[in-house]
């Protein structure tokens, strides 16, 4: 068996058909883990969605911010964004909508498999791994509970908010779950106090430096694991560690897609000539 990890995939389906076809990808012996925003700003989302979903188990996802915000554009919570090229899933008929909710609250902020683990943004510095993982199935138990309810609108609606900026183990309620999911999906910089800083989204340079932002993987402890991630496209996959890997090359804003077979740690790429608007 060939396990192989893809960066963001943001509706790129072409570039995802292409990375698979490299490796002559086969489900009944390969797994495909993506590291989330599945949707989003690219030609297809759609397309992605059904890709992964017709790979069965062979594929493993975690929520990124985007395959959120298709939840909350889904249930009400929020308009689509233009830019997000969203109207092939809205223009699904409320039945398959339904599915397509189905299919994105099964899925968690954090896998760990073998020696990796894997998010969307990261993991906060703070947090010891099985801290992490205690907290992602918080979330994905309480993600599911209110979709079973029938609740999930009122859940997103107070999922949005850069507030808290700091964790506390004494959060509760919706303020805890925002912090735990703003870190697994939205996290860049931290500051000198350990908060979360979500207003910055280039790479690191000297004026981040300056006003005291850092980049969170810089503080993140050597762990037993390795650590796979996307999100932020302005690293062009840049850490400066082996034990932290990122994935997101800018796929859907005219650069590459990664995909990479580990633990050989060999790299494919595809690359989107065209970009989003």
């Amino acid at each position: 068996m060939a396990r192989y990890f893809v960066g963001d995939l943001q509706g790129c389906v072409t570039q995802l058909d292409e990375l698979l076809a490299q490796v002559n990808f086969d489900p009944r012996f390969d797994e495909l883990w993506c590291v989330g925003d599945i949707v989003a700003r690219g030609p297809d989302s759609l397309a992605c969605l059904q890709r992964l979903r017709d790979l069965g188990e062979a594929a493993k996802c975690v929520l990124g911010n985007h395959d959120l915000n298709l939840l909350a554009v889904l249930t009400g919570v929020r308009n689509a964004n233009p830019k997000d090229k969203l109207d092939a899933i809205l223009a699904l008929p409320k039945a398959e909508q339904h599915e397509w909710i189905e299919f994105l609250v099964q899925q968690p902020l954090m896998r760990q498999v073998d020696d990796v683990v894997m998010t969307h943004a990261g993991i906060y510095p703070q947090w010891s791994l099985a801290q992490a993982a205690a907290l992602a199935e918080e979330v994905r138990a309480s993600l599911q509970r209110a979709w079973r309810h029938r609740k999930l609108a009122q859940w997103l609606d107070k999922m949005y908010g850069n507030e808290p900026t700091c964790w506390s183990s004494t959060l509760q309620g919706p303020e805890r779950i925002r912090f735990i999911i703003n870190a697994f999906t939205r996290m860049r910089f931290i500051d000198e106090n350990h908060c979360l800083e979500l207003d910055t989204k280039g790479a690191p340079d000297a004026d981040t430096r300056e006003r005291g932002l850092i980049p969170w993987f810089e503080t993140w402890q050597p762990q037993p694991m390795t650590l796979m991630f996307g999100h932020w496209a302005a690293l062009r996959g840049h850490t400066g560690r082996d034990d932290v890997i990122g994935l997101e090359t800018g796929c859907v804003w005219g650069e590459t897609m990664t995909l990479l077979r580990w633990p050989e740690g060999q790299r494919w790429q595809a690359e989107n000539p065209e970009g989003a608007d």
